[in-house]
């Protein structure tokens, strides 16, 4: 069962989670913390969180602030920027999550841009190793050749026009997700080379060196129709990271879970997560961290 719970961020802002409980909540060994895609919502990840719970490992899912259940009354004029998502959210559910299991193995399981927030977190190494999951950091040209030109009209002409237009980016209203603050959507939509930006803030600076800093095993799941998380996106991931060891992979097909397409969020559906979560456990358990 999953609990409502609040997690209080360094600067304030309150954010929004589910705990989902195993059975025996204090004598768990292990949990796991969910960071989200960016501007992605916790919901999606609420049946493989179950999943985990059923298994014994107390996990815990949140929203960003300005997304899902962590959205403050209106959008407009909401001061967020990418590194609050990193720096402030990421450490509040990690911090809450050792509170809880002060004696418990922390695994951070990261989807998608949160597979680089999470190490940005100056509490990352709580986790006693990471598992990213369709891990990128949302350059298009490392995006599959098909959907390199839509993505780059989508995130670099219709992102930011929409934004100045409305005062956030109406994701919802166009059928693209999540509602994203403006700051946020303008800073991703600014994102033109493969580096983060070509004039990184000292804060972004700071981000990525703890990123780099993170000593940490880690598991890198990806899919092979998977159009974001390309080999190249994953590559670029992990320069990021230079020092987690020792480094594992998974790579998965449609085949695999017995369906004609996963993509980049279909690792996180029940129907091929019955095939697949599974087999991602037993992989957590042969390596202990």
């Amino acid at each position: 069962m999953a609990s409502p719970v609040q997690l209080h961020a360094q600067d304030g802002y309150e954010l929004a989670g589910s705990l989902h409980a195993a059975d025996r909540k204090n004598a768990a060994p292990r949990v796991a913390v969910v960071h989200c895609g960016a501007g992605v919502a916790a919901r999606r990840y609420q049946n493989f969180a179950a999943f985990l719970a059923g298994a014994g490992i107390p996990t815990l899912t949140y929203d960003y602030r300005g997304i899902g259940q962590s959205r403050p009354g209106a959008l407009r004029g909401f001061a967020a920027e990418l590194e609050d998502w990193s720096e402030y959210d990421c450490a509040a559910a990690i911090a809450w999550m050792r509170a809880q299991f002060p004696n418990a193995e922390i695994v951070g399981i990261a989807h998608s841009a949160g597979a680089w927030l999470v190490g940005g977190a100056g509490n990352a190494a709580e986790q006693a190793r990471l598992v990213l999951i369709g891990g990128h950091t949302g350059y298009y040209g490392d995006y599959r050749p098909l959907y390199r030109l839509p993505m780059a009209v989508l995130w670099h002409a219709v992102m930011p026009a929409m934004t100045h237009l409305v005062g956030y980016f109406p994701g919802r209203r166009l059928g693209l997700g999540e509602d994203i603050p403006a700051k946020i959507a303008l800073q991703w939509a600014a994102r033109r080379s493969p580096q983060l930006g070509r004039a990184v803030t000292d804060r972004a600076q700071r981000l990525l060196e703890r990123c780099a800093s993170l000593q940490r095993p880690a598991l890198l799941v990806s899919v092979s129709d998977d159009a974001f998380a390309t080999p190249a996106g994953m590559q670029r991931l992990m320069a990021y990271y230079p020092r987690l060891f020792p480094l594992q992979q998974l790579r998965f097909t449609p085949a695999d879970a017995g369906v004609r397409r996963i993509g980049h969020f279909g690792f996180f559906r029940r129907q091929a997560g019955a095939v697949l979560w599974p087999r991602l456990l037993a992989q957590l358990d042969a390596t202990p961290a």
